[in-house]
């Protein structure tokens, strides 16, 4: 009788290791367009995020631009379903998106859609209730008291502050010292507790019904520098429905972005926003307690200032 070599290998117990196809990539819509005047220039940030999502390797990312405040809605209808998750870096007044555009993203997300809000995306939608309820927290558009608690980390606890007062605010774009309060999140795992990260946007005074909301860092806004005195929200994640919604207030533009601090939260947060899982490593350069970490391909071009009018800063 004949005996194949298969069968004489298994017979000798020697096992096969067949090759594993990858995984598909995770579908991405990176949201873009509008924002207040030329501060938050989205056409600057939206390639770096995109690039920062390309370059780990597991996304497959499209750029979506809604139109300008005086274009033509008729013809924006997002196809949400063909995306595991949108990361916005988008901030746009309450009118601009008709009923029927809002009620298919909050189905979207309620159904087990990710969202991931990128620093002035807090800002959108002012008094859109389930959007609020998406982002935990947000700032300026006319938030007030009205729009939920200043919520603060103080005495390892989470304090929701009722006192009457505006949304948002920060100083000058300064570094500052991020910890991480809940080190055991498939985001943070790993992280160092603290890490420095560059001069940036710290916003304070957010605002929001903090529904379903767990902080997982927060960073001391200092009142030399216009800041509260509180440890105010940095990092977020959300439940809303069966979607995760992952919420970072850093990146304000490129002096900011080239952060290996950002890239990797941002990037771990946009797979758990998409999978629930992070099977993104921490890189050997991640940013210490006393020592900031960027890399020079992200550097901002030669040139280059702020919309704020800060200059390009020497990469480190």
């Amino acid at each position: 009788m004949r005996t194949s070599i298969i069968g004489m290998l298994l017979g000798a117990g020697l096992a096969f290791s067949l090759p594993i196809s990858a995984a598909p990539p995770i579908r991405v819509m990176l949201l873009d367009g509008e924002q207040a005047g030329a501060y938050h220039a989205w056409q600057e940030t939206t390639p770096y995020l995109k690039r920062m999502l390309d370059d780990a390797g597991i996304f497959q990312v499209d750029v979506v631009t809604a139109p300008p405040r005086d274009g033509d809605f008729s013809t924006f209808k997002p196809d949400w379903s063909k995306y595991q998750v949108v990361v916005s870096n988008y901030d746009a007044p309450d009118e601009r998106w008709s009923d029927s555009i809002r009620s298919s993203f909050e189905q979207y997300i309620r159904n087990g859609g990710g969202f991931v809000s990128v620093h002035a995306a807090d800002n959108a939608f002012a008094n859109w209730k389930e959007y609020n309820l998406m982002i935990g927290v947000g700032g300026w558009r006319g938030r007030n008291e009205k729009s939920g608690p200043h919520f603060y980390y103080q005495e390892g606890k989470l304090v929701p502050d009722p006192a009457p007062g505006p949304a948002g605010s920060h100083g000058a774009r300064n570094p500052f010292k991020v910890v991480n309060r809940v080190t055991d999140h498939p985001i943070t795992m790993d992280l160092p507790r603290e890490w420095l990260h560059v001069g940036d946007e710290l916003y304070a005074n957010l605002r929001g019904p903090g529904e379903n909301m767990t902080v997982l860092s927060t960073a001391s806004s200092d009142p030399a520098n216009r800041g509260t005195g509180h440890d105010e929200p940095i990092l977020m994640v959300i439940a809303y429905g069966k979607g995760r919604i992952f919420h970072t207030v850093m990146g304000h533009d490129l002096a900011a972005l080239n952060c290996v601090g950002f890239m990797t939260t941002y990037q771990r947060g946009t797979e758990w926003a998409a999978t629930g899982k992070v099977t993104e490593k921490v890189p050997r350069d991640f940013p210490l307690a006393d020592k900031t970490s960027t890399r020079r391909e992200y550097d901002p071009p030669p040139g280059w200032t702020s919309p704020g009018g800060r200059p390009r800063p020497p990469s480190k």
